[in-house]
């Protein structure tokens, strides 16, 4: 195959793949508007983000020790049992719960390095967590089309196509959602805490910070970004694993239930609040 060739399938896949970002993308920015320069910033180092796990990948032809996959391999005779009665091996466990680290440490890496000092509320954070997620897609989608034409051919690219857009795409948004809104607290640790503490919500801070006198924000923060980046990786890995078992039947209801609760995180008034007025100096990252 030429080289013209090649890049004729790739910008053909490229418009192929930008049409669900653009969908989802105009979906979720009329909820939150951001500044423009910003928003295509933060796309652009979601969809490069991709690369330095394909990086990862190539490596595994010199390094196979690293090759998660072919480690995993090695429990594929081990079950896990969920109510008695369905079989998940180990080792689909052990892959995707590790895809999914991998995938959302790097979607958290683009929000910290695009669009720190951009958080004015909670709402923000959950929106660049988005715009990252979109260009993980987006790219993700590029190669994942081109694989199929040159392999298959373009007439087997539609039902792919329509998954692709309406469930992987969305899954990403949901995951990195999620992980958003914990951002956005963490983001703002100090003036959350002391609220908690004012209203008493939060007792095991104001003991630690009455027997040890240590900065608890700092503390705070940690807790909340931990939470963010497990509950996005429990969900990429639960998706994943669904996928693998071929339990389509979860999907709709998952991905549903999924954009509810993401449209009611940007519907909570406290996500409104401009947060980043207060303690301007005071701020954990």
């Amino acid at each position: 195959m030429s080289t013209s060739s090649i890049l004729q399938i790739i910008g053909a896949c490229a418009l192929l793949a930008a049409v669900p970002a653009a969908a989802w993308g105009y979906v979720f920015y009329r909820k939150q508007r951001e500044d423009r320069f910003h928003t295509i910033a933060t796309f652009a180092i979601g969809a490069l983000a991709v690369f330095p796990i394909l990086l990862y990948k190539w490596l595994w032809k010199f390094f196979p020790s690293i090759n998660i996959l072919s480690f995993s391999k090695n429990f594929e005779n081990d079950l896990i049992g969920i109510s008695g009665f369905i079989m998940i091996p180990l080792s689909v466990i052990i892959a995707f719960a590790f895809i999914g680290i991998i995938e959302e440490v790097m979607k958290m890496s683009c929000v910290h390095a695009a669009d720190d000092n951009r958080i004015r509320h909670i709402d923000d954070a959950i929106m660049f967590s988005i715009l990252a997620a979109l260009g993980f897609a987006f790219t993700e989608n590029i190669l994942y089309f081109y694989t199929i034409w040159t392999k298959s051919g373009p007439g087997n690219l539609f039902v792919p196509f329509l998954f692709r857009s309406v469930f992987s795409t969305f899954a990403h948004v949901l995951f990195s959602a999620m992980f958003g809104y914990y951002y956005g607290v963490a983001h703002f640790a100090k003036p959350i805490l002391q609220e908690e503490l004012r209203n008493n919500r939060h007792t095991f801070w104001d003991w630690y910070q009455k027997v040890f006198r240590f900065k608890t924000a700092k503390l705070f923060h940690e807790e909340k970004m931990l939470e963010g980046l497990t509950l996005a990786v429990l969900l990429h890995a639960a998706y994943n694993v669904s996928l693998e078992m071929n339990w389509t039947f979860v999907m709709v209801p998952y991905l549903l239930f999924g954009y509810l609760f993401v449209a009611h995180l940007f519907k909570k008034k406290e996500n409104h609040k401009r947060l980043d007025l207060l303690f301007v100096e005071e701020r954990n990252h």
